[in-house]
C-alpha cells in the first residue's frame, strides 16, 4: 500500500524561491506541490480549489501579507497546517505567526534540505517547528503579556486569552501530554514516553487546543510554561 502523500502549496513572491522548493520538494516521494501563489490574497483563493495538508507561507508579502492570510485561512479550514518560511528573524513576525496559528515558523537561511523535508512532515504529523534560537524570545514576549505589561491593542486577545485559562481545565493525562509538548518533545516522543499511540496523543493535543481555545500546540506549550513558573 503506498503511503498518502502529503500535498503541499507554496505562497512566496520571489519565483525563483519558489522554483527551488518545487525542485526540492518534488523529488521526495512523500510530497505532491498542488499549487503556487505569490501574495496572500492568491494563497486564499488556489487553498479553496485545491485543499492542500500544508501552505508553505512568506511572511512578507505585496498585497496581503503571510501572516493575515494565515489567520484568514485557519479561520476558515482550522484543520490546515501552516509553516512560515521566511528570511525574517524579527521577534514580532515570530509571534505574530504564531498567533496567527501557524504550525512552523523555519528560516530561509536553513542550508539542510533534509531539516526542511523532515520538518515539513512533522508539521504534517502534527508537531511544530521553531528555530530553537527564537525560541527563548518567543517565550519571553508570551511571558511579558501574562504579567499584563501593557503592550500594544493588537496583541490584547492573546493577553486576554492567557489569563483566562486554567490548568485545571485538562485531565491529568492532558496534562502530562502538554507538559511534554512543553519540553519540546514530538508526538512519537510523547507517545513513546506515556505508553501510548502517536493517534492518542494527537486525540489529547486536539482536546487540549479546544478547551483552551487555542490555534496550536506552540500557544499551548508556551502558555503552560507560563503558567507553572508564575
Amino acid at each position: 500500500m503506498t503511503e498518502k502523500k502529503i500535498h503541499i502549496m507554496l505562497v512566496d513572491d520571489h519565483l525563483l524561491f519558489r522554483e527551488g522548493m518545487v525542485s526540492l520538494l518534488s523529488r521526495d516521494e512523500r510530497f505532491e506541490i498542488l499549487g503556487e501563489a505569490d501574495d496572500g490574497i492568491g494563497a486564499l483563493e488556489k487553498v479553496e480549489e485545491t485543499m492542500p495538508d500544508i501552505v508553505l507561507m512568506d511572511v512578507k508579502m505585496p498585497n496581503m501579507d503571510g501572516i493575515e492570510a494565515t489567520g484568514k485561512l485557519l479561520e476558515k479550514y482550522p484543520d490546515l497546517k501552516v509553516i512560515m518560511i521566511t528570511a525574517s528573524e524579527k521577534d514580532e513576525d515570530l509571534f505574530e505567526a504564531v498567533k496567527a496559528g501557524a504550525q512552523g515558523y523555519i528560516l530561509k537561511t536553513v542550508t539542510d534540505s533534509t531539516f526542511m523535508r523532515d520538518a515539513i512532515c512533522r508539521v504534517a504529523e502534527g508537531d511544530a517547528i521553531i528555530p530553537p534560537a527564537m525560541a527563548p524570545r518567543l517565550l519571553n514576549e508570551f511571558s511579558t503579556l501574562s504579567r499584563g505589561i501593557k503592550k500594544e491593542e493588537k496583541e490584547k486577545p492573546l493577553k486576554e486569552l492567557i489569563e483566562e485559562k486554567e490548568i485545571s481545565l485538562l485531565t491529568p493525562r492532558e496534562n502530562e501530554v502538554l507538559e511534554l509538548v512543553a519540553q519540546g518533545l514530538s508526538n512519537k516522543e510523547i507517545a513513546k514516553r506515556l505508553v501510548i499511540s502517536v493517534n492518542t496523543v494527537r486525540s489529547h493535543l486536539r482536546f487540549i487546543l479546544d478547551k483552551l481555545h487555542m490555534n496550536n500546540r506552540v500557544q499551548a506549550a508556551l502558555w503552560y510554561q507560563e503558567k507553572k513558573t508564575s
